[in-house]
């Protein structure tokens, strides 16, 4: 069973651990690194922890700064089905820019994880928001990126389906005798997520995906979210979840918590890739309101302009119940260094969820 399907009430993983910092913009010499031998362990210790996924982030192109921010990260699609061989219960998704890789080879690596992992893969569709990184292969970004979105998913739904060869004449693709076995254990496919902030994006994730992944600056704000993909999904007569995003700082006291984050967000943070990210953001993608910008610089050197959970495990438990009372169903969670502080994170704060009946504290595979 996936775990996206699963019991807990608010699904909780991790973001961006295949690249270097992570989703933080900082100098301190224990920012992650992103090395293999660290995602690994990382990995396993929210396996057994019982978190719900691993979402990583695909970048091609850092943000420069002293640190060359993000310039080190690991490719989605192998990334997901190396850790699927090293895990046992949680969700793997892999991030995918949809211009850059063809749907037959997506639904063949992406079903080839879904075997491995005996069905806990999942896929993140992106368009693309960054001009240079399409530069990078010779390519500028698509006007009509959700349309060919659709047609991509469609394809990879269509050869799952079929019985033997497809041909497929579509605006964008055309496919002659195409076939890929195996296909994807999760029918019609694995589960999906999209990172849609335009009103095309959110019309395509609210009628072929099933979880819209987004940002706030404050969790009243993100109640509009919530209600804006409601309505557009209702719309097709579905529902679908929605997913977002925070950095986490969780230590004994909320002053220690504090003090941290200042040091490594304000202190240390890298100011020329916090600037070039913030430019770049701003210019090319709709993931953040202006005031976002101007206000919250902290917020993108702590992690990437998502909402910050800084404090006492009794204050980080507090802010994901009240993200969750907001109708959020699941929280993706960066840190400076996870493999440091996801287990006091695990250890201390998943039980404050459980009593608030928020996760289930059975193991995954009794629950399913």
């Amino acid at each position: 069973m996936n775990p996206m399907l699963g019991p807990n009430r608010l699904k909780l993983g991790t973001f961006a651990s295949n690249a270097d910092g992570g989703l933080s913009l900082t100098t301190v010499p224990e920012r992650w690194t992103a090395a293999w031998d660290d995602c690994l362990a990382a990995a396993k210790i929210a396996d057994e922890a019982g978190l719900d996924f691993l979402l990583p982030i695909a970048r091609w192109q850092g943000f420069g700064g002293a640190t060359r921010a993000r310039e080190w990260s690991f490719e989605t699609l192998t990334w997901a089905s190396a850790l699927a061989a090293a895990t046992s219960r949680i969700a793997l998704f892999s991030t995918v820019h949809v211009p850059l890789i063809h749907p037959l080879f997506a639904a063949k690596a992406l079903a080839t994880i879904d075997h491995v992992s005996h069905g806990r893969a999942g896929l993140n569709i992106v368009c693309g928001w960054n001009p240079s990184e399409f530069g990078m292969f010779g390519m500028t970004l698509d006007d009509n990126g959700y349309e060919r979105a659709a047609e991509w998913l469609n394809i990879i739904e269509t050869l799952y389906a079929a019985d033997g060869p497809i041909d497929y004449d579509g605006r964008f693709y055309q496919l002659r005798q195409a076939i890929t076995r195996p296909v994807a254990l999760q029918t019609p496919r694995p589960v999906t997520m999209n990172a849609a902030f335009s009103p095309p994006g959110r019309d395509f994730a609210a009628k072929a995906c099933d979880q819209l992944f987004t940002t706030f600056s404050t969790i009243e704000e993100g109640k509009h979210h919530i209600e804006d993909i409601a309505g557009r999904a209702a719309s097709t007569g579905r529902e679908v979840g929605v997913s977002t995003v925070c950095h986490v700082v969780c230590r004994p006291t909320d002053a220690e918590a504090q003090a941290y984050y200042n040091d490594y967000a304000l202190v240390h943070a890298d100011h020329d890739a916090v600037e070039q990210h913030m430019s770049s953001k701003r210019k090319f993608s709709g993931s953040h309101d202006d005031q976002s910008y101007r206000l919250y610089r902290q917020r993108f050197a702590g992690g990437a302009g998502s909402y910050p959970l800084v404090g006492s495990p009794e204050t980080v438990a507090e802010q994901m119940a009240q993200i969750s009372e907001a109708g959020f169903s699941a929280i993706a969670l960066s840190f400076v260094n996870y493999r440091e502080e996801l287990p006091y994170f695990c250890q201390n704060v998943l039980p404050l969820l459980a009593e608030r009946g928020l996760r289930d504290t059975t193991p995954l595979t009794q629950a399913a």
